[in-house]
């Protein structure tokens, strides 16, 4: 069954034509925290080959601690993140975990830890009272 996703607005589209990831991890590196706006960006590897992108898609060029370039796919109508494409790795695209179908990204297990160095302090706190949702 391949991956399947989408951006807020459903705008952009893709499809990964694989049965699972090659990997599946929180990225701590600083520009996922900030293009996620969150402490961590949870990505799930795929080949580039395998993917197929529908849509609005606009991209802006960072640069990796190596010096390569690093593509930011975001949607151009609402501007949900959608995945990160290393050059300095071109057979894989790091798509965002949270724009997979709901279905498939309730089924992912992640297994990787990536960027730790970037890690913040308190997300290696587990919390006494988790909350399901906002807290009353």
């Amino acid at each position: 069954m391949p991956l399947t996703g989408h951006c807020l607005c459903k705008a952009v589209t893709y499809t990964a034509d694989v049965d699972a990831p090659l990997l599946t991890g929180y990225d701590h590196c600083d520009d996922c925290q900030r293009q996620s706006g969150s402490t961590y960006s949870l990505v799930c590897v795929v080949p580039s080959d395998k993917l197929t992108v529908k849509g609005p898609l606009k991209k802006w060029k960072g640069k990796a601690d190596s010096g390569n370039a690093v593509w930011r796919w975001f949607c151009g109508e609402c501007g949900s993140p959608i995945a990160h494409d290393p050059e300095g790795a071109p057979e894989i695209v790091a798509l965002k975990g949270g724009s997979l179908a709901t279905e498939i990204k309730k089924g992912l297990k992640p297994d990787t830890e990536i960027w730790t160095i970037g890690k913040l302090p308190f997300c290696q706190e587990h919390l006494e009272k988790p909350f399901k949702k906002m807290p009353q």
